[in-house]
């Protein structure tokens, strides 16, 4: 009986937990399908990179890197160093998956792991089967692919004022994102102020401008992420109750 409450497997309730997700995921798409088209992409190229990649921070950083002509070995690093976390949260999230769901069903999951969704997911109480899973990622999967269409469509009936716009909203997202986190957290604080240096220091310094975008970011994102793990690592569970305790 504990095992049937703790058990989460209903496509019904993952349908209605993914809602709000692919709601957000919606009208972020659509400036990702209207920057595709104004940097020269066809249509069918933006949706078809949403309907294989599904990660925001990834797309609009190849994006850039597509624009530039960048190598191809460059949009894999930078990929793969800007999308590493979802292998962990795959590995993490496998925990609560049962030994029913089998291989073929564990890779169809991880490819549909993104940060909203590892999120619902992990905090359901106890296994979570493949049903739920299933239901709680169409609703994001749907509204990111549409969002694109919608956007890369729309992009050729805006007026420029508008589509300029949604350049700069896209900023807007990711301070959004940054600076809450920012405000409470020193070491976070300290890791996006040194990114930005590092990003400033490579497209102004001499020598270092002459570094492409794809290894630019790549850098940034090493050396600041890397400094902050060294200098403010994140203490352990263990750590925090004995500091408590004390």
């Amino acid at each position: 009986m504990e095992h049937t409450k703790s058990f989460q497997n209903s496509f019904a309730a993952g349908l209605r937990d993914g809602v709000p997700i692919g709601l957000g995921y919606f009208s972020v798409s659509m400036t990702f399908g209207i920057l595709c088209v104004l940097d020269g992409l066809p249509v069918w190229a933006a949706v078809a990179i949403s309907m294989t990649n599904l990660t925001s921070a990834g797309q609009f950083a190849g994006l850039s890197l597509i624009c530039a002509h960048s190598s191809l070995f460059e949009m894999a690093l930078t990929q793969l160093v800007i999308n590493l976390r979802y292998a962990l949260m795959s590995l993490s999230l496998s925990q609560k998956l049962p030994r029913t769901v089998r291989l073929p069903g564990r890779l169809g999951i991880s490819y549909f792991i993104t940060d909203e969704i590892f999120a619902v997911a992990a905090s359901q109480p106890g296994e979570v089967g493949g049903r739920y899973f299933s239901g709680l990622a169409i609703m994001p999967y749907l509204g990111w692919t549409l969002g694109t269409l919608c956007g890369a469509v729309a992009s050729g009936l805006l007026p420029d004022s508008v589509r300029s716009a949604f350049g700069i909203a896209l900023y807007g997202m990711f301070l959004a994102i940054v600076i809450p986190v920012a405000r409470k957290s020193r070491a976070v604080l300290g890791v996006v102020c040194l990114a930005v240096a590092l990003s400033c220091a490579m497209r102004f310094v001499p020598l270092l401008n002459s570094i492409s975008s794809g290894f630019a970011i790549i850098l940034c994102t090493v050396i600041a992420a890397g400094l902050g793990a060294v200098l403010a690592p994140v203490p352990d569970r263990e750590e925090e109750e004995d500091h408590a305790d004390a």
